[in-house]
């Protein structure tokens, strides 16, 4: 069964450690499929619809985004605001349409991962900060996994350091 992966970065072209990523998972189509919700919704108007027909074909859905202002990027949130809906995701008539799902997430950070600490600079761990997300899916009945995050990309722009995440991320979807 083939992974969905959904790509939500708001400057796909100027990245270097994302755009880099979906190469490689294109280079793969019978193991990935690639959904880049800013190249399909330049608008932001989000087909609802069609996104849950599609989330509905997959059981692995892996969402992958640049940690944001310490969060997801609007539109990622935006799609699960809508998406997501009563009647659909939850709710005593839904049928619960992602429970069982295996979800995770796919984080390029800036920051070195010794900063997110409580003793550190920014506070908080990684999982602390996407506690949200994880929380929404097990909501929804969702199978939610331990995220993977690469992190450092900010001060480690090098096409080597770029390259070396590309076995790890391969290596956590492949165990997923």
């Amino acid at each position: 069964m083939k992974i969905l992966i959904i790509v939500t970065h708001p400057a796909i072209n100027s990245s270097n450690i994302n755009k880099r990523w979906i190469e490689e998972l294109c280079g793969h189509p019978d193991k990935y499929v690639v959904h880049q919700l800013y190249q399909i919704y330049p608008d932001e108007k989000i087909d609802v619809g069609a996104e849950q027909k599609l989330v509905e074909q997959y059981d692995k859905i892996v969402f992958q985004f640049p940690l944001y202002w310490f969060s997801c990027p609007p539109l990622l949130k935006k799609w699960i605001d809508e998406v997501l809906t009563y009647g659909w995701a939850y709710g005593s008539k839904s049928g619960y349409k992602v429970s069982g799902k295996k979800i995770a997430l796919a984080i390029s950070a800036g920051i070195d991962e010794h900063e997110y600490q409580s003793t550190e600079k920014y506070k908080y761990t990684l999982k602390e900060l996407t506690s949200p997300l994880e929380l929404t899916f097990e909501y929804i009945r969702a199978d939610y996994q331990p995220l993977f995050a690469y992190y450092g990309i900010e001060l480690n722009t090098s096409e080597e350091w770029i390259e070396r995440s590309i076995p790890l991320y391969l290596e956590f979807l492949d165990s997923f």
